[in-house]
């Protein structure tokens, strides 16, 4: 089960404005990469559900930092039901989806772990808070008119809480962007934890993107509080 409360992950999920995303099928390699991500200073770490026997390497993941205080764990890349009952099981704090799934939404609420469902309209922004959600995520951001469009629907919806990923790059322009059009947090994936990196075991080079990026965040927000 989850090891910490949803109100508390969906906290650190926003006042740290930063999700960064994997998943690698070798279990010594994926917790070399959970390490860098909280080493520069990443509190909420996503781990897809995109490999042969995924949540193996998950349940692995969860046993190894069971006892640090600064680690949330959560599974993306979800569309079901069942695989989202089998996550929470094995110990997900959180769960991400690309799409909207209203028995996902019921299974997370009864448990009380923090859902955030993919969306491409309002409507679907609209029927995702009605099912309980208080994080949106906008996928694929970048083809649903990026920043412009967090901007867009928080002028209606100011209390919408938007989660992009896709589109999102670790440059401090693109990220300025995002925050200031209103995500509340954004999701980065290999252009954060770069091939090129993971192949050369240079995990410092990942915690100093991550470290990067935070301090970008930070900058954009101009001591604005994350939590409204």
């Amino acid at each position: 089960m989850a090891k910490y409360s949803r109100l508390y992950v969906l906290t650190q999920m926003i006042e740290s404005g930063l999700i960064p995303i994997f998943y690698h099928p070798d279990i010594e390699v994926a917790t070399r990469i959970v390490q860098a991500c909280i080493d520069g200073g990443a509190r909420c770490v996503e781990f897809t559900n995109r490999g042969d026997q995924a949540h193996k390497v998950f349940e692995q993941l969860v046993q190894r930092f069971e006892d640090r205080d600064n680690v949330i764990l959560g599974v993306g890349s979800v569309i079901d039901p069942g695989t989202t009952s089998l996550y929470i099981q094995l110990g997900a704090n959180f769960i991400v989806s690309p799409v909207l799934n209203p028995d996902m939404a019921r299974v997370c609420n009864r448990r009380k772990i923090a859902y955030a469902p993919g969306c491409g309209t309002v409507s679907e922004i609209s029927l995702a808070e009605e099912l309980g959600a208080e994080l949106i995520k906008i996928f694929p951001g970048s083809q649903l008119g990026g920043s412009g469009f967090v901007k867009a629907v928080r002028g209606p919806m100011p209390w919408t809480r938007i989660f992009p990923t896709g589109g999102v790059s670790p440059t401090e322009e693109n990220i300025r962007g995002w925050i200031e059009a209103g995500a509340a947090c954004v999701g980065m994936g290999s252009k954060l934890i770069t091939k090129e990196h993971v192949a050369a075991g240079n995990f410092t080079a990942i915690s100093e993107n991550v470290e990067r990026v935070l301090t970008w965040i930070k900058a954009a927000r101009g001591g604005i509080p994350a939590i409204q």
